[in-house]
This record gives C-alpha cells, sequence and structure tokens, in this order.
C-alpha cells in the first residue's frame, strides 16, 4: 500500500496589480506524520533562494476547499467555482497562491486512501516529537 502521496501543483502567485505568476510546487503527504501536508517549493521558486517546505493540517485543507479556513500563518478559501486561495505569512510578508480547486480535491481524496480521517496514529509523531524536545534524555 501507497504511503505517501506527492503531486504537483499549478499554483499561481497574485501579485500586485492582481497579475499571476506560475509557481512550480509540490504537495506531499505521508503516512508517518498522518495530520499533516507538506508545500514544497524549489528554491528558484523561493524568496531567498532555497527551497521552503510549508506544513499544514490535512484537515485545514479540507476545510478551506469549502468555507474559509484558518487563522494564523495559513488561511485557505475558496475562490470562485474552481479555485482555492491559500494566503501564507511569514516574517518576510504574505504570499497569496492560487490552486485549481479539483487538483487539492483530489490530492485531499489520495491522502484518505493513505490513512482515512479519523484513523491518524499520531503514536509515533508525538514519540518523535517529545523525542526531539528532550534530545533523547
Amino acid at each position: 500500500m501507497e504511503t505517501t502521496v506527492a503531486q504537483l501543483a499549478h499554483a499561481r502567485l497574485v501579485a500586485a496589480g492582481d497579475h499571476e505568476v506560475p509557481v512550480p510546487a509540490t504537495l506531499r503527504y505521508t503516512a508517518d506524520d498522518p495530520l499533516a501536508v507538506y508545500l514544497d517549493f524549489p528554491a528558484e521558486a523561493a524568496l531567498h533562494g532555497e527551497e521552503v517546505t510549508w506544513i499544514f493540517a490535512r484537515s485545514l485543507l479540507d476545510e478551506g476547499l469549502g468555507a474559509p479556513a484558518g487563522q494564523g500563518d495559513v488561511r485557505i478559501w475558496p475562490y470562485g467555482r474552481t479555485g482555492t486561495v491559500l494566503e501564507l505569512h511569514s516574517p518576510h510578508g504574505m504570499a497569496l497562491l492560487l490552486f485549481p480547486a479539483p487538483e487539492l480535491r483530489c490530492f485531499l481524496r489520495r491522502t484518505y486512501e493513505v490513512v482515512a480521517g479519523g484513523a491518524e496514529d499520531v503514536t509515533g509523531v508525538v514519540e518523535r516529537g517529545l523525542s526531539a524536545l528532550f534530545g533523547g534524555v
């Protein structure tokens, strides 16, 4: 059974004057971190010329496909009939990215085929987090 899902995403950065710039991105999901979705940007698409990964809750993506969701660094909402906006906030600024909603829905469906909603076993995630926090003490 597949334990990782990776999918290229056709993101467009909304720039000044509502100009849209294509941005390469990859959506990732792994059963090892079942609550999270990873959004990877290659170095050429990042502000400082280094790869960047945003990590946010799979449930946030699910919720944001149907209605505005999120309160912190990642906010998601539907845009028109076929789009979804991801708003990303960092100390360096804010970015608005527009994604085709069907692409995100397909990715999300594939993640639920790997780990069903409500069936996430977070034991390993918690153990890794505690180990990192306490440094193996």
